[in-house]
């Protein structure tokens, strides 16, 4: 009887473990939508002052003569939604009563109680983002009401900064500080209003409050920013608070922030060479030895000059202004109309956005998964973000692949936290899950990269 009764519990089991690989293989079936983590059409929105998504997260711009095709998003696998779900309802009880959200300090990385240390901007923008990214507005979602009070936080601080500072906290030490940069909070907050004032109309009250303080962040970032593109206050790896400052003022250029073309062109430089396109050789000197670190910032920040590449030299293609079978090279971009100068940077960006990008996602580079620090969860970040901003279908392949590790890393409760460097469990939670959920962000991440034909 034992025996007989142990078959269809085995075949039970055999068949969800089937159905549970499936479902990370199967992005999205040919009848469903995309699954993306926004509220539905509301009437009210329009009172409120909040932009409707798009239906099905399918992207079109004025920039572009088509829209996205709908393949390019994919639907959430059921695994993951459970994940995310599991993460938000742990991240959102982390919250202090001041509104923010905190890591520690790198002293004290014993204390992981979230309760139990001072909230800190860098945190709580990380916390914000992932809010936003899965659905939550100042008025609508579930967790509204966390983001709102947090928004109020990071806006105190930025509205409390001293005349002429280079960063929106006095607090010193923190684990982000430490690992990534003393002048992080104000990149990583930069990037959090550029997502939030997307997201809000014209007319919406926050919208000129929300921008004032973005373009005070903007002005800190270029003020720290040194002679060859960096960030003052290099952290254990400050590769990444540069990269994240570049990424920041990016965004806040795409918003309409005030960003100096030349401070932005500089920061892009610096992560650009980190990576050397004829050799693979990675400067790896201020990225703490990591190859991943480097070469994930290289790809984010070059990702979208390779878009705007690619594009134009296919537009050139099919309107015959350059040969069918024309090369990505400098000569082919001088022939589409660029300058000598603008041909090869534009040229540069390209090769190192297709090599770094590879070099990101080899196995040897982010084997370790399961025993890394919130450097490496903010690394694969940037290589997926990277990926999406340069329209690159290589997007899905890697979603799979990082949301099926995150997935199988997730703490019992619901949490993730780093295995050395920075440990926090709410910093980390927050980062994995704008991973589990960047397919959210398509709209926003490819109206970040889109570019104007030239005639």
């Amino acid at each position: 009887m034992k025996r007989n009764s142990f078959i269809p519990i085995a075949l039970l089991t055999a068949t969800f473990a089937i159905v549970l690989f499936v479902s990370f293989r199967q992005a999205r079936s040919t009848a469903q939508e995309p699954m993306c983590h926004v509220p539905a059409a509301d009437p009210e929105l329009a009172a409120q002052h909040v932009q409707p998504p798009a239906k099905g997260c399918v992207f079109k711009t004025i920039y572009e003569g088509e829209g996205l095709d709908s393949s390019f998003v994919l639907a959430t696998p059921g695994p993951v939604l459970l994940s995310e779900e599991r993460g938000l309802a742990w991240l959102v009880k982390a919250q202090a009563n001041n509104g923010g959200f905190g890591s520690g300090t790198h002293a004290r990385q014993d204390i992981i109680d979230p309760h139990a240390v001072s909230a800190d901007p860098a945190t709580t923008s990380m916390v914000g983002m992932a809010l936003l990214r899965m659905g939550n507005t100042l008025e609508n979602g579930e967790h509204s009401a966390t983001l709102k009070k947090a928004t109020e936080y990071l806006l105190g601080q930025v509205e409390g900064s001293p005349k002429g500072a280079i960063n929106i906290t006095a607090l010193q030490g923190t684990q982000i500080q430490s690992k990534l940069g003393a002048n992080i909070d104000v990149a990583l907050t930069a990037q959090y209003f550029s997502n939030l004032v997307a997201k809000l109309s014209e007319q919406h009250p926050m919208k000129l409050r929300c921008m004032r303080a973005l373009n005070t962040c903007v002005a800190m970032i270029q003020r720290s920013q040194q002679s060859d593109g960096s960030v003052q206050g290099d952290g254990w790896a400050g590769v990444l608070q540069s990269s994240f400052a570049a990424n920041a003022l990016e965004s806040a250029k795409a918003q309409g922030a005030e960003v100096d073309d030349e401070s932005l062109d500089l920061a892009r430089d610096y992560q650009k060479a980190n990576f050397d396109v004829g050799t693979g050789g990675v400067a790896t000197d201020r990225a703490a030895g990591v190859t991943l670190y480097a070469v994930s910032g290289s790809s984010r920040s070059s990702a979208m000059e390779a878009r705007e590449v690619s594009e134009v030299v296919v537009q050139a293609r099919k309107s015959g202004k350059v040969k069918k079978d024309a090369p990505v090279s400098v000569e082919t971009l001088e022939e589409v109309g660029y300058t000598r100068s603008e041909a090869e940077k534009l040229n540069t960006a390209y090769n190192v956005y297709n090599s770094a990008k590879q070099q990101a996602q080899d196995e040897r580079v982010i084997s370790g998964f399961g025993n890394n620090g919130g450097e490496e969860f903010l690394s694969f970040l940037q290589t997926g973000e990277a990926l999406v901003i340069g329209k690159d279908d290589g997007w899905k392949n890697w979603y799979q692949q990082t949301t099926g590790r995150l997935v199988s890393i997730q703490n019992q409760d619901g949490s993730w936290n780093g295995h050395h460097c920075i440990t926090s469990p709410v910093f980390c939670t927050a980062t994995s899950l704008l991973i589990l959920s960047v397919n959210n962000d398509i709209e926003h991440l490819l109206a970040q990269g889109a570019v104007k034909y030239r005639n």
